[in-house]
């Protein structure tokens, strides 16, 4: 082994060792909580090397992601003197390097599920060491339950350690038997925290790139910057590279998952002399490795996390603040080995709003790989395995229920032979099933599938179409060492397909469209209204650019989709035809009659229809059906338009306000006749009265009225009559209709002197309602309103009769209105 500079973990390495050798709780476990910089990943599983219980077997590492797995094992190696696949090998989806001699294994956390899931005793390894757990992947969370289920009915003697730098180490040591908690103090450089209160209406690429040139002109060294997305790292390096002319010295340097290996190598490597950089990250830099040369972090303190939403099966990406540990990774990348100084975009008094971590993956992420792992385990619940944080039970049963429509699980939740032929695969389960039912028409439409498989997978593979078949066609034709590495995987995924297939039926290479069928029949797509907009078979809907050349495509199946269900985004498809769709889903596809109430016409609209789900495959017009269904969707469409849209007569619309007068002055038993409550029971009392009829103009005036009449009992209508008539008779003998909509109840617009004679007020309502009078003069203009009319002949009426005696001298005017005889005419000439 080559010499190295102590670090701080060095200290803690002797009690490590001694808690792993004789184990102080329940089983040999530990939990060590190191900061960034410690050394815990490269220098614990070189020390456990010699430990005795190890004997001749390995010690494996997890690492969250590829580019941390590989930096790690490279290190090491290089501690020791040697290769990565001597002592300390590499496993991962693409470039594995491990060899017979390999005691060190460094494996991504994904690997590691597939490896104890295919042999439960881990036969030839020692210890399983998960770093940077803090993370809390699906994953890690899997792997660790798994581990510990093993060690308890399997493998007393393996040893587990959980590593990280923020994490709550009592609530894991007691998930872990309880497991002593080591602590190491770190050695972390001073860091100087600058907060700049970005301005939240800047675009966030904006604020980062102010902040990133003052660093540059303010600090030494190179820069690390934290944005949530490849999106935004793509536009902060375009407006960095702008105002970077000046600055011939400065290189930029993307980071993020998607980009090739000697992409990431170009921003974690040393700068050459005289040269620095800007690393531009996703969270994908907050822990595990060691950027050369950073001294300065820019932390725009934003993340973007996968949410999904088992009621929508749809995953969401949202950008969200960072949490506290989060932030305080992100500013220890600037004290790693000087002392730095971490620029957060936003104000001090809000970090202690942050979150204290990151929400664990396993309560907010498609479950169905888990529970199909969990079945291959022997776990039909996986809520009974030791999990830091218990899967939810909403994401559990959209993912039974995913699982059962794919025919990998019985009833019981037990794993079915289709389910594992899909576990032969490494693949999310939907990818998996497209892969082994392509293999059943031949070895080509496999390798076509696993292509299609390899760019879902893969991200960056093949471009950032939305249209898979042209992502997949690039990808055949790439020939950077990722695209290789990742065909031969391809390749040996439709291998293993073939072995676990049906034997061949339909032969020939379906398109990539049909492919997706298999994996998504719940996303046959098929358009509607605007270009780009879509309705799903499983009833959602979602667009894609109206531009994109797929927008023009009458059917798509949907690969990648997120957002609300109210905007959700299409971001993988390929367009599929009808014929294939009705040859894959023949035991689907519903054939039925469906009667629709159409608003525009106001009109029923009857059409024969084939359906894929909530799909429209195809339709023909048919007569409508004057049953009694027909009627009852037609007053549910009525019932939408509301009731001001029927035909109302004047006797209808009177008769409906007496009702209610009666009803406003006793309450029950009289029927409720408002427009919101005749809306929303309109089927109930007008659906009987449509038999036969298709459209609204075929509704008289007097269907209506029957039907509003039947609302009223029969013991209820002589009172309605006595009560609240439809018109009062005056003085005259004139019969005035009343007004049961007037504001200020119902009224009575009548001329005054058809009512001499009259000394009491009339009233209805069984004489408790006065009615409000509005006194009209000859030629029907208002002249008073009143509610005593024998305290207006007393009092106002000398007035009125002053005025009106002069605009109406033909017309009598008594000084005493109550003796008078009522008139409806004027007086004879010459009198």
């Amino acid at each position: 082994m080559r010499s190295v500079p102590s670090l701080p973990i060095d200290a803690v390495l002797g009690d490590l060792a001694a808690a792993l050798a004789e184990p102080s709780g329940d089983r040999p476990n530990a939990v060590l909580v190191a900061p960034p910089g410690a050394g815990k990943t490269t220098r614990v599983p070189l020390a456990l090397l010699e430990a005795p219980w190890r004997g001749d077997r390995r010690i494996i590492l997890l690492e969250p992601r590829r580019l941390a797995a590989r930096a790690a094992a490279e290190r090491m190696a290089a501690t020791l003197g040697e290769p990565v696949g001597e002592t300390v090998g590499l496993r991962v989806r693409l470039g594995s390097k491990v060899s017979a001699r390999t005691r060190i294994e460094v494996v991504t956390e994904g690997v590691f599920a597939r490896m104890i899931l295919d042999d439960p005793e881990l036969d030839g390894i020692a210890a399983v060491l998960f770093d940077e757990f803090h993370e809390r992947s699906l994953d890690a969370d899997l792997g660790l339950a798994l581990a510990l289920d093993a060690q308890g009915a399997l493998r007393e003697d393996l040893r587990l350690l959980a590593m990280s730098a923020t994490i709550d180490g009592a609530r894991v040591a007691a998930l872990m038997g309880g497991a002593p908690v080591i602590v190491s103090e770190g050695r972390a450089f001073p860091v100087e925290t600058r907060h700049l209160d970005r301005d939240p209406r800047e675009r966030i690429e904006d604020a980062v790139t102010d902040a990133v040139m003052r660093a540059l002109r303010a600090e030494p060294g190179s820069v690390l910057a934290f944005l949530p997305g490849q999106a935004e790292i793509r536009r902060t390096a375009e407006r960095l590279a702008e105002r970077l002319s000046d600055h011939p010295e400065v290189d930029l340097a993307p980071l993020y998952g998607a980009l090739d290996r000697a992409e990431q190598d170009r921003a974690v490597r040393p700068s050459p002399a005289g040269r620095r950089k800007v690393v531009l990250a996703t969270s994908i830099a907050e822990t595990s490795l060691t950027i050369e040369g950073v001294r300065v972090v820019v932390d725009s303190g934003l993340a973007r996390v996968p949410v999904y939403e088992p009621d929508l099966g749809l995953t969401r990406l949202v950008t969200q603040r960072a949490s506290r540990a989060s932030a305080d990774q992100r500013r220890g990348r600037a004290g790693r080995t000087q002392a730095g100084v971490c620029y957060r975009l936003w104000p001090e008094a809000a970090t202690g709003a942050l979150d204290p971590f990151t929400r664990p993956e396993i309560l907010a992420a498609d479950l169905a790989g888990l529970v199909l792992d969990c079945a291959a385990w022997g776990v039909s619940d996986p809520t009974t395995l030791p999990f830091l944080d218990p899967p939810p039970a909403p994401a559990l049963a959209e993912a039974r229920a995913l699982l059962t429509g794919l025919d990998a699980l019985d009833g019981d939740g037990r794993l079915t032979p289709a389910g594992r032929a899909l576990r032969a695969l490494p693949l999310p389960p939907r990818l998996a099933r497209m892969v082994v039912s392509a293999a059943a028409r031949g070895r080509e439409a496999a390798r076509d599938a696993a292509d299609l498989a390899a760019v879902l997978v893969e991200r960056g593979l093949g471009g950032d179409s939305v249209d898979l078949a042209e992502r997949a066609e690039r990808f055949r034709r790439d020939r950077s060492a990722r695209a290789e590495d990742m065909r031969r995987l391809a390749a040996g995924w439709a291998r293993i397909a073939s072995a676990h297939a049906a034997p061949p039926g339909a032969a020939g290479r379906p398109e990539a469209g049909t492919l997706l069928a298999l994996a998504y029949p719940d996303r046959i797509a098929r358009a509607r209204g605007k270009a780009g907009e879509y309705v799903l078979a499983n009833g959602r809907g979602a667009a894609l650019d109206p531009a994109a050349a797929l927008a023009r495509e009458p059917f798509l199946a949907v690969a990648e989709i997120v957002g609300k269900a109210s905007s959700a985004r299409i971001l993988a498809a390929a367009p599929i035809a009808l014929p294939d769709i009705e040859a894959l889903f023949s035991d689907r596809i519903e054939a039925r009659t469906r009667v629709e109430f159409d608003p525009e016409s106001r009109a029923l609209r009857a059409r024969a229809q084939r359906r894929l789900g909530a799909v429209s495959l195809a339709e023909r017009i048919l007569p409508v059906p004057t049953d009694a269904d027909s009627a009852a969707i037609l007053a549910r469409g009525l019932a939408g338009l509301g009731v001001a849209a029927l035909p109302w007569s004047k006797a209808a619309q009177q008769w409906r306000e007496r009702v209610m007068f009666l009803r406003g002055a006793e309450g029950e038993p009289w029927p409720d006749l408002s427009d919101a409550h005749l809306a929303e029971t309109l089927p109930d009392w007008l659906g009987p009265h449509l038999s036969g009829l298709t459209r609204l103009d075929e509704i008289g005036a007097d269907r209506l009225s029957e039907a509003l009449h039947d609302l009223v009992p029969w013991s209820l209508r002589a009172r309605l009559d006595a009560e609240a008539p439809t018109h009062l008779e005056v003085p005259t003998g004139s019969r005035i209709p009343v007004d049961y909509a007037a504001e200020g109840g119902p009224a009575l617009a009548v001329r005054v002197q058809e009512l001499f004679g009259l000394a009491r007020h009339p009233t209805i309502g069984g004489g408790r309602v006065p009615l409000v009078l509005h006194l009209l003069s000859p030629a029907q203009r208002p002249i008073q309103i009143t509610r005593d009319l024998p305290g207006f002949w007393r009092g106002s009426w000398a007035a009125v009769r002053a005025d009106m005696r002069g605009q109406y001298p033909r017309h009598p005017w008594p000084e005493d209105p109550t003796t008078a005889p009522p008139t409806r005419r004027a007086k004879p000439r010459g009198t």
